[in-house]
């Protein structure tokens, strides 16, 4: 189904009156999507704006193609941006991710889209200083893209169908790419089965960023125990959600502290296992609130449910760890808490998407 047509008249503050009375917007002015420029956005995939990639929830809309490219034209995105936006839109339709509990919860969960490979570069991303902020116009429009795709197609609308609490900042542009060029590893892709120089993109249905502060730790074990204590909060849903196997967590390393950990020959697995092993608690801890009386555990944890001694990962194993490295100079790094009912989607890009 091809998207609806209006047709305005007016200067450009009367057109923006239109699409905020219809709820069409963040809340921000958009780029009219006229039919030129929804045109010249799906002729960068040479794909067929009828197209679908399927059912978008919670409002159970048909993901098309011209629908995606109206929405990236609100956006401010360019064509050359539309490819990462359609790719990131498959991954947020595979059943893995569980969109319909990302979009409806009243959990502050956003989509977080990595961009991986040499496009990253082209299009302008930015994984420098900064990398979560301002200042990139692709960061910010494919980011701002998805945004609205989710509200316009998926019909979450604070309030109505998104019914997160206090919503979070994470939920206007959440798009960034790694910082290659000073990263002691691969990029994330790479470990999930993709040549270097293949592009692809990672959605994570995470929580907004929360800082990790460490200008002391002189070796990886202890950098790694203040990123495992920040990872071990009690008020992270992934601690009670374990049975789902979509507890993630994200962990984004500065280049100063990912060079710290690596110097001593630690690779991504390593840094993995290691945070798997450490950032755990007593049921004791788990008992105090939280979601105890909702917990969705396995038969092996509830076994033990009334040990409190008995300790617990805040996720599911060692590979629900997603590690990247971005960001500029400084000691500063990020914990990305999980939803706890979505698991990370990795898929590839291509010129024709559809």
């Amino acid at each position: 189904m091809l998207a609806d047509r209006y047709e305005l008249t007016g200067d450009f503050d009367s057109v923006q009156a239109w699409f905020e009375e219809h709820g069409l917007t963040d809340g921000l002015p958009i780029v009219p999507p006229t039919e030129e420029r929804v045109t010249a956005m799906l002729a960068a995939i040479g794909a067929p704006g009828e197209r679908s990639l399927g059912t978008m929830l919670p409002a159970a809309n048909d993901a098309t193609l011209e629908k995606l490219a109206a929405n990236a034209v609100m956006a401010g995105c360019r064509p050359l941006h539309f490819a990462v936006v359609v790719a990131a839109v498959r991954a947020l339709l595979e059943p893995a991710f569980n969109l319909y509990g990302v979009q409806a919860t009243t959990h502050p969960v956003a989509p977080l889209v990595v961009v991986h490979g040499p496009i990253a570069r082209e299009i302008g991303m930015n994984g420098g200083a900064g990398v979560f902020g301002p200042g990139y116009l692709a960061n910010s429009a494919i980011g701002r893209a998805i945004r609205l795709i989710l509200m316009n197609v998926g019909g979450a609308y604070p309030g109505e169908r998104d019914r997160a609490t206090q919503g979070s900042p994470a939920k206007y542009a959440y798009a960034i790419t790694e910082n290659v060029a000073e990263s002691p590893w691969p990029e994330f892709h790479a470990s999930r089965g993709f040549d270097a120089n293949e592009n692809a993109v990672t959605v994570f249905g995470g929580e907004a960023t929360h800082n990790i502060n460490d200008h002391e730790s002189n070796s990886p074990t202890r950098l790694l125990e203040i990123v495992a204590d920040v990872m071990r909060g009690l008020g992270h849903n992934t601690w009670y959600l374990t049975q789902s196997g979509r507890n993630d967590c994200a962990v984004v390393f500065s280049p100063e502290h990912a060079a710290l950990i690596a110097a001593d020959g630690w690779t991504r697995a390593d840094v993995q296992r290691y945070l798997f092993q450490h950032a755990v608690r007593p049921v004791r801890d788990l008992r105090k609130g939280g979601m105890w009386g909702m917990r969705d555990w396995p038969a092996w944890m509830n076994a033990q449910a009334d040990d409190d001694e008995a300790t617990f990962p805040c996720v599911r194993d060692a590979d629900s760890i997603v590690i990247l490295v971005a960001g500029g100079a400084g000691k500063h790094s990020s914990v990305i808490p999980g939803f706890g009912a979505s698991h990370f989607v990795t898929v590839g890009i291509e010129p024709q998407n559809a």
